[in-house]
Order: C-alpha cells, then structure tokens, then sequence
C-alpha cells in the first residue's frame, strides 16, 4: 500500500503524507541564485513598479484572520461528513499547506540570496503571501489535531535543482492555476452555498487573488527576458503547460467524492480550470493547448486509466506487480509523449503584460 492510500490518523500521518515524493505530490525547490541575481526588468518597467506597490499595498494584511464562526462551522457541519469525505479533504488540505509552503521556502531562498533590488522585493512580498496562506491552512489541520511541522518540513523534505527559467514557467502555471481552481470553487458556492460544507472556502477569492497577482510577476519576468518565450524555449513551455495540467487531472480525480459533495464533477471542473488557465496564459506564452480537442482529452483518460493500474499493481507487490508496474509506466510515458506532439494552438503575445481576475 503507498503512503498516498493510508488514512489520516495523526499528526505523524499528516507529515509522512506532505513528505511523499511522487509524480503528483508537492515539491520543494531550490535554484541558481546568482542567475536570479542577474534579471532586468527594465523592459517592463512600468509595470513592475505598479504591480510592486500594489504588493507595498497589502491588501489582504487583514484577511487571513479566522472569526469566531469558523469554529462553529467547522463543529457543525465539517462534523456530519462521512469519513471518506473527511480523508479526501485533509488530502487536499495536506496537499495544499505543503504546495503553499514550497512557494514560501523558495521564495525566501531567493531573495535572502539575491542583492538586485527589484528580484529582492518581489521574493520577499510573494514570500509572505506564501507564509499567511500556509498558516492559514495548517490551522485548519490543527482543528483536527493534524497540525504540520512546517520548520521540519522545511528540514526534511527532499529539494529539486530547477533552473531560474523551469522555475518560471512551472511556478506561473502553478500560481496561474491554482488562482482558477480557488474561484471556481469559490463561484460555485456562491452559487450553491448549501455545499459549502467547511468554512475555509469563505476565504478563497481574496486568497486566489494573491496567486493570480503572483502568476502576473512571473509573467512580467518572463516578457523581460523575451528569448525565454522563443526557440526551443517553447518546446519546454509545451512540456509544463502538459505537465501541469495532466498532473492535476490525475490528482483531481482521486478525490471524486471532495468534488461531488462541492456539487462538481472532477473532468467537467478540471477543463474549466484549463479554460481559465489558458485564457490567461495567452499573456506570456506564444502556445497554448488545445484542450478541447477530443483526442486530448482521450489522452488524459488514458493517463488515468495507467495511473490507476499502475497503482493496482504497485498494491498487489511481488513479481508480477513490478511487472504490472513496469507495464503502465512505459504506457502513461507513452501516452504522454502522444499529448505533447499533439498540435498546439500559437497566438502573437499581447502588448500590455497583465490581465485583470475576472473570472
């Protein structure tokens, strides 16, 4: 049985869960500092002292403060949950704090490292950012007695080397999209309030606002080093838009009852998600993926379909599950060679940078 399949007992579980490392659990990063020291952003110099003083701005300073109703929402309703629901959401609360905390860690790294004045800045305002909603989560955990070690966490969990320019494309995509997930959820409660069945999402549009002005920095960046969205830079860009978007497809849909008691469906959400994600994404990359397109979406199931017999033979063990293992490895990687040679759709860049969370 893999870590990801044992159940949330304790704090303990809860920290082996956010220290799993596998193809759709968080990680951690680290980078090449000096190169990060070296960024110009004065072809977007206009931009950027905007969107730094919005950051100087703060406007979510008050934000993530719990009231005295979130205790009781959390007694009253979280506690009728049927315990297949409540593992799917300390999953996804887990799953959450830890990919929050990654972006804290990396982001505090950078700029105690950094002395450019511009890239200083930036890091250490999307840092706290970071730190309140990490926080704001592992308190939820706490209410359950599943509260993390985040200082441990920052000890123990293994780190991946990304270059500056991997880390900007899959940190923009991550900020990106996590700022669609949260408002999608967050418009279909408002839509549906009777689903609303923990308080947490009550804090969801301003918190995903703060993702979407990070998503708008990383963007910012990228459009100053233009030869990052150009060559052979856009064969990596298709590699993390596919990458990005299959992962969350395959982690969405092992929590279908988190969605269905959300009054979603996990394959009808996750294309809205890219919908909005890739709307958005038009503002720095020259491609995009054509995600309604009838043999991408065969190629996501298929995915699924090797995920989870993957799985199946990781839990039978023995000979013949690393043979089944082995057997579904190579047909996911195949599938996924497949999607990435798929055609892609290619736009000319727009000439103002940021776009506005309209969604």
């Amino acid at each position: 049985m893999s870590s990801e399949s044992i159940a949330i007992e304790s704090a303990e579980d809860a920290a082996r869960r956010a220290k799993t490392e596998s193809l759709l659990t968080p990680r951690f990063y680290t980078t090449d500092f000096k190169a990060m020291d070296a960024l110009d952003v004065s072809p977007v110099r206009a931009e950027w002292d905007a969107m730094l003083a919005e950051y100087e701005g703060d406007n979510n300073h008050d934000h993530f403060q719990r009231t005295p109703e979130f205790a009781r929402e959390v007694n009253e309703i979280f506690s009728q949950v049927t315990p297949e629901l409540r593992q799917e959401f300390l999953d996804f609360l887990i799953s959450s704090c830890t990919s929050e905390f990654s972006g804290c860690i990396l982001y505090n790294e950078i700029q105690k490292n950094v002395t450019n004045p511009d890239i200083k800045a930036l890091m250490r305002y999307m840092a706290r950012d970071e730190s309140r909603h990490a926080g704001f989560i592992n308190q939820s955990l706490k209410d359950f007695g599943l509260g993390m070690d985040l200082g441990d966490l920052k000890r123990t969990k293994a780190y991946t080397y990304f270059k500056p320019k991997y880390i900007f494309y899959a940190t923009y995509l991550s900020e990106k999209i996590g700022y669609a997930r949260y408002i999608t959820i967050f418009r279909q409660l408002e839509r549906h309030p009777d689903k609303r069945f923990h308080p947490i999402f009550r804090w969801f549009e301003r918190w995903c606002n703060d993702e979407f002005r990070h998503g708008e920095s990383f963007a910012l960046l990228m459009r100053a080093q233009p030869g990052l969205l150009r060559g052979g830079n856009v064969l990596w860009i298709r590699f993390f838009l596919l990458a990005v978007y299959a992962t969350m497809y395959l982690r969405d849909h092992t929590r279908p009852m988190l969605h269905n008691a959300l009054g979603l469906d996990s394959t009808e959400y996750d294309y809205t998600v890219f919908r909005i994600t890739t709307e958005i994404s038009r503002q720095v990359f020259p491609v995009s993926l054509d995600t309604d397109s009838p043999v991408f979406r065969r190629g996501l199931e298929t995915l699924l379909e090797a995920r989870k017999g993957f799985d199946a033979a990781k839990a039978r063990g023995g000979l013949g599950g690393l043979l089944g293992q082995a057997r579904w490895a190579v047909a996911g990687a195949f599938c996924f060679a497949k999607l990435y040679l798929h055609p892609v759709k290619r736009h000319d860049l727009p000439q103002q940078i940021r776009v506005a969370p309209v969604w």
